[in-house]
């Protein structure tokens, strides 16, 4: 079973659903030692199945696939109804039909089943704590299972479910947070705080994720946890399925800051703010993932137009760090 000291490079890609981690993006991280992440949220049960032959089909033998857990709770439809109303005037410029919001677990049951099937090295999860009668079947069939913490507590219930390690992740990161409690308001602890209350908790080996760029702020962390997780800094990677328009805005002058909204996913996330965000985020309901349906299609729309004003532009607080070039270089740029 799949162990982090297994790693030539203890650098993972993170996981990002949405298209960015391509099977080409995961097989170019294991090819430079590291390990990259296929993501199964937002993809069909029969599209990860394609993505995972895939990436073995182009030779990667070590890599993982991240699960969003669903809330416990049922989403408040009736806010995202109410929400797709003040999205009506966008959609009319861009010509496109708001879908109605629904109860959605994004398949989690069929994947866990074709995971388990597909026997991948490693699963890890966010959003929430994988039952531990999950997390023993994987362990049955030798998959490593990751979860992604933001605080001590998340840290002692994955610890209690059986997991064999943990993604920590720091408020700086781009992306969704990965609190396990979808309603709460989104921690400031620095990284390093959170690091030290998880280990306070449990002695399961931890990887550092959030707001990480740079060759020094890897160093800095590997001298202190078993791997370094990284997504913003592949974002514009050759071999990433970021849009053209996606790529342009982490390099374009006119975006100079990230902050945290719900305007696009009804989750907290961190991105690059543009014009959705400040004019969307204090009306944006916490009803992930009915938010997200909603928001679907006009963020495909902003795409096909080639308006990062209305994308979804997720990026940690070390965004400018960003450089093009293929996944082997910016390993390589890292330390070891």
């Amino acid at each position: 079973m799949f162990q982090l000291s297994d790693l030539v490079r203890p650098i993972i890609v993170a996981p990002m659903a949405g298209g960015v981690s391509t099977p080409v993006l995961v097989a170019a991280a294991a090819d430079a030692g590291a390990m990259g992440f296929l993501a199964a949220g937002y993809t069909s049960v029969d599209a990860l199945v394609g993505q995972i032959a895939a990436t073995r089909g182009l030779g990667a033998d070590l890599f993982g696939v991240n699960v969003f857990v669903p809330a416990p709770e049922p989403v408040d439809l009736a806010a995202a109804r109410a929400y797709r109303d003040l999205l009506a005037g966008l959609a009319e410029r861009y010509e496109v039909r708001l879908p109605e919001p629904r109860q959605d677990d994004d398949g989690w049951a069929a994947k866990i089943e074709a995971l388990l099937d597909e026997r991948v090295p490693v699963v890890s999860f966010a959003f929430g704590c994988p039952p531990a009668e999950v997390v023993r079947r994987f362990r049955g069939v030798g998959t490593a299972t990751l979860a992604t913490v933001t605080s001590a507590l998340e840290a002692a219930q994955a610890a209690a479910a059986g997991v064999a390690g943990l993604v920590v992740q720091g408020p700086d990161g781009g992306g969704h947070r990965a609190t396990f409690d979808a309603l709460a308001e989104p921690g400031t602890t620095p990284l390093d705080e959170i690091v030290v209350g998880v280990r306070g908790v449990t002695g399961l080996p931890v990887v550092v994720a959030g707001g990480i760029a740079g060759a020094s702020d890897v160093g800095s962390w590997l001298a202190r946890a078993q791997g370094v997780q990284l997504g913003t800094a592949f974002l514009d990677a050759d071999e990433a399925g970021t849009s053209p328009a996606y790529r342009a805005a982490l390099h374009d002058p006119r975006f100079t800051e990230t902050v945290l909204t719900r305007a696009f996913s009804g989750r907290w996330a961190r991105g690059l703010r543009n014009a959705f965000v400040d004019t969307f985020t204090a009306a944006a309901p916490a009803a992930y993932p009915a938010v997200n349906q909603v928001t679907g299609v006009l963020r495909r729309a902003a795409g096909r137009a080639g308006d990062a004003e209305n994308l979804s532009l997720w990026a940690g607080t070390g965004w400018r760090a960003t450089r093009p070039g293929r996944v082997a270089a910016v390993v390589d740029s890292l330390p070891a």
